[in-house]
């Protein structure tokens, strides 16, 4: 009887340390919301699931996921995924679907994705929720965060409030809705696709609310990109975002420099008026006098734990503006280099890291490459930089950012990144020609893009190539 009683109790106390050790795997293994400490070393990546695979389906991204772990990326950006209105639908130049004649060709039109008929709905096109609950799923289980871009500047023709509840737009002199103006020219910005919504109306601010709010409670969403956020009044999302935070942590990325947006309400915006001067520098119209007093400027627009993204492209500028190619030319490369090592986080869009290079359709069918060529080591390497060294931190406790002073300042871009003990110095020459100068600073780095030692000091003078870039670690 006592034999027994061992075994008995050596049974159960075998069974209490399986079960204590399977909440601990359980508990080490369970998925943690974003906070901001995961802003410091963040990529984001931004996804066009029609786009991305042949299929454009939710299905065919999310067996890529685990690949863009690869890349450093921790925050996944999905472009929106409702569907699209059928209600003056875009076709191309001027035209709508319903001025394509051929039935054939009119069906190749799919639409903007900007254009949203139902805000708690997916497009069939890209799958079920089903599917988007996998991908979201088989994010976090790599580690990463999924926001969904909402769109509540404007909805599509077909959305259900056109008919029931018709006060939520904007009206012209005649009470019909109209779509969204530029109010410094009483001009319409030509979206005639989409019906402006108007926040006049506090009963929107309530249904907005409910639909943003379903995404986080129902498919455990991690944030939003907000489309023209800037265009929408900041007392909205003042009064949302707190909502959305009740259920758990998230991460709001605002479309805007609209400095009031982040005082209670957006944790990073895009760095526009940056991207647009590297543009001007790679086609030789600014040097890097104004890129200084561009980073002057930023640093008493915006308040210290404010982020912005950096990017060299994105959907609007692959499409409407040029590929990166088109834009920079040669001098793609050293401001790739750039975005990484400033302050604030990195944005990588579809193909772009398999050399995508050329502008994909906007409202039909288009596809990226999908073979890894140059770019993708390039961002692998900026990547694993960026995502371990703490001296190119940029969230709301950001590494120093100082000036490096050369003999050539208006050609060569030079600064330190500083946290801690680590340094990170970037060297660039911003011109189409060979430039010389020498710098103020001294040290043995290691020359982290090409695995070797470089020393600097005061007195020597270095000749770059144009566009030659190094990044210095210390």
């Amino acid at each position: 009887m006592k034999k027994i009683s061992l075994l008995l109790s050596a049974l159960v106390m075998l069974s209490c340390a399986n079960e204590k050790k399977q909440i601990e795997t359980l508990k080490t293994d369970a998925f943690v919301p974003i906070s901001e400490t995961d802003y410091e070393n963040a990529i984001i990546y931004e996804a066009n699931i029609r786009q991305y695979s042949p299929e454009g389906t939710f299905e065919a991204f999310t067996k890529d996921i685990p690949q863009l772990k690869d890349l450093g990326v921790k925050i996944i950006w999905l472009m929106p995924i409702h569907p699209i209105s059928l209600t003056n639908r875009k076709a191309k130049g001027n035209l709508n679907v319903e001025d394509i004649e051929n039935e054939q060709e009119r069906e190749k039109y799919l639409g903007s994705p900007y254009s949203i008929s139902d805000y708690t709905a997916v497009n069939p096109d890209f799958g079920t929720k089903d599917d988007l609950d996998k991908l979201i799923k088989t994010a976090h289980d790599n580690g990463m965060y999924v926001i969904l871009d909402w769109v509540a500047n404007h909805t599509g023709w077909d959305h259900k409030w056109i008919q029931t509840n018709s006060d939520f737009y904007y009206k012209n002199d005649k009470g019909e809705v109209v779509d969204p103006i530029n109010y410094a020219t009483g001009e319409s910005w030509g979206w005639t696709d989409v019906a402006h919504l108007n926040y006049e109306n506090k009963e929107l601010w309530e249904a907005m609310k409910n639909d943003m709010l379903y995404w986080v409670k129902e498919h455990n969403l991690d944030g939003f990109r907000c489309d023209v956020a800037g265009e929408i009044p900041t007392p909205f999302w003042e009064f949302v975002v707190p909502k959305l935070k009740e259920i758990k942590p998230i991460f709001m990325l605002a479309e805007s420099e609209k400095k009031d947006l982040f005082f209670h309400a957006f944790d990073m915006g895009y760095n526009w008026e940056g991207h647009h001067i590297k543009n001007e520098i790679a086609a030789q119209k600014q040097t890097v006098a104004q890129w200084d007093a561009y980073m002057q400027k930023i640093d008493t627009t915006f308040q210290a734990d404010d982020i912005l993204m950096n990017f060299i492209t994105n959907h609007d500028e692959n499409s409407w503006n040029g590929t990166v190619q088109e834009r920079m030319g040669d001098a793609g490369e050293a401001m790739l280099a750039l975005i990484y090592t400033l302050p604030g986080m990195p944005l990588i869009y579809s193909g772009q890291e398999y050399d995508l290079n050329h502008r994909l359709k906007f409202f039909e069918k288009d596809e990226i490459p999908k073979t890894k060529s140059k770019k993708w080591p390039i961002l692998e390497k900026l990547g694993k930089l960026k995502s371990n060294n703490i001296a190119l931190h940029g969230g709301k406790n950001a590494a120093d950012y100082t000036r490096i002073t050369t003999t050539s300042d208006e050609n060569v871009l030079a600064f330190k990144r500083e946290k801690g003990d680590n340094t990170i110095i970037y060297i660039a020459n911003m011109s189409s020609k060979e430039t010389s100068f020498t710098i103020n600073q001294e040290g043995i780095f290691k020359n982290y893009m090409h695995d070797e030692s470089r020393t600097l000091d005061k007195k020597t003078t270095y000749s770059f190539a144009p566009w030659e870039y190094v990044i210095l670690v210390k």
